[in-house]
């Protein structure tokens, strides 16, 4: 039997209004959430899972085993949105905008979460990571209910998770996974669906129900296409790129293809390049927004905590970037390693690590790598990482032109300092981060 189906906009909307509902009357419900970097993979992954699997549940008689919406939970404030210049590029393409995201804002105060959302009332699906971080953590890591990633197993969800999923493969893209876990319930969907009439409340002059549904099916493909090309280059990354990753495009680009409209204006090539240089407009933000763009955070032992930024710009970007900010450094030293220890301590970080992607002049893609040992018990860490890690990853000395080396220390005065070119450009924060924690463990 067809079932009324929303676009990607009303249901967003939907969501938002049943979480605040289910916040104010003590209700039940199934946050799915992505990690606390909030990367377009993320945020993706996080929207794509909730919008299938809510559709899904109401196209089926068999009722899912806590709530049959699922909510998209965007892991960072409202806010910081504007950090992320690809989200509105890529929600153009899918007729939504920033306004339509559930964030951390629509939780309740952190003094006042654990008795207004309280733990019992609530289930969590983990999608690009598979351990929950922070306060969140906390509070609700006993209520995992189901994960899809593509990063190291951590053994934090538990091994039985019902009906939800529990998918930690290799992929280049963690939507490349949600994608192909979906593809059989959207399919279904598509095939049953009409029209509930809410695209043309928002402007969308299709009158046919079946192209409706072709144009919402596109619309949702190319919100997660946008992810997948990103982590893979476009498909052209031979480390990243993985069988589920090639499916999960052909997959999406049929859906794209199935929308007249879309199939005639689309174009992959151009609609990566769109989203990558979108993402690479980080100018305008000040050297402490960029830091915290793309940032997680780990507690690895005895409270030492792990933070790495991973910036789509060179280091020699970060420090003019500085010198602009603090022309003349009052705190003396050099405004760039200045506003890194400040980042840093502000989060009472044990050790500190900047991850850069840029393109050298000849096209190719490059890596630095720098790791801070902040504190005296992280230093035999941060020794020990590099004792491993020359090799695996390639590690070699870096040294600035204008800049001269940001080498310092033996550890003596209780910090540790070393930046290299990483040579291995495949190995990203994924591969990086395991590195740094098991040496801090």
């Amino acid at each position: 039997m067809a079932v009324p189906r929303d676009s990607l906009r009303s249901f967003l909307s939907t969501a938002k209004a049943v979480l605040h509902a289910a916040i104010e009357n003590s209700q039940k419900v199934t946050i799915v959430i992505g990690n606390e970097s909030a990367d377009l993979d993320s945020l993706t992954s996080s929207i794509i899972f909730a919008y299938i699997r809510s559709s899904s549940a109401r196209s089926t008689s068999r009722a899912p085993p806590f709530t049959g919406l699922y909510i998209p939970l965007t892991n960072i404030p409202a806010g910081d949105i504007r950090l992320r210049p690809e989200y509105t590029t890529v929600f153009r393409h899918a007729n939504i905008d920033s306004s339509h995201l559930i964030t951390i804002d629509d939780l309740p105060p952190h003094s006042s979460l654990l008795k207004r959302l309280k733990p019992e009332n609530t289930k969590w699906i983990l999608v690009d990571h598979n351990a929950l971080q922070g306060y969140l953590g906390e509070l609700y890591s006993e209520r995992i209910g189901g994960v899809i990633d593509h990063h190291d197993e951590e053994n934090k969800v538990p091994n039985d998770t019902g009906s939800e999923p529990r998918i930690i493969e290799k992929s280049g893209s963690c939507t490349s996974l949600v994608v192909n876990y979906c593809r059989s319930a959207w399919d279904d969907i598509s095939f049953s669906s009409l029209s509930s009439g809410a695209a043309h409340a928002q402007g969308d002059s299709i009158l046919d129900d079946s192209a409706v549904s072709r144009k919402w099916d596109a619309q949702v493909a190319k919100l997660a296409q946008a992810s997948i090309l990103i982590d893979t280059a476009n498909l052209t990354s031979k480390s990243k790129v993985t069988s589920h990753d090639i499916r999960a495009v052909e997959y999406l680009e049929a859906k794209i293809k199935s929308s007249p409209q879309d199939a005639a204006e689309f174009d992959r090539k151009a609609f990566y390049d769109e989203i990558n240089t979108a993402k690479a407009e980080i100018g305008s933000l000040e050297l402490y927004d960029i830091l915290r763009k793309d940032y997680k955070e780990w507690i690895v032992k005895d409270d030492k905590s792990l933070g790495i930024s991973s910036v789509v710009k060179p280091l020699s970007f970060l420090q003019n970037k500085a010198l602009e900010e603090r022309p003349s450094n009052s705190q003396g030293g050099e405004p760039f390693l200045a506003i890194l220890w400040e980042f840093a301590i502000q989060r009472g970080l044990a050790m500190f690590a900047i991850m850069t992607t840029s393109t050298s002049a000849g096209g190719d893609c490059q890596r630095e790598l720098l790791v801070w040992a902040l504190r005296r018990e992280a230093v035999e860490a941060a020794k020990k990482f590099e004792g491993e890690a020359v090799g695996e990853l390639g590690l070699m000395n870096w040294r600035s032109k204008s800049e001269g080396n940001l080498d310092s220390g033996d550890g003596d005065d209780g910090t540790w300092r070393r930046v290299w070119f990483q040579k291995e450009v495949g190995k990203s924060r994924k591969q990086v981060a395991p590195l740094l924690r098991k040496a801090m463990a």
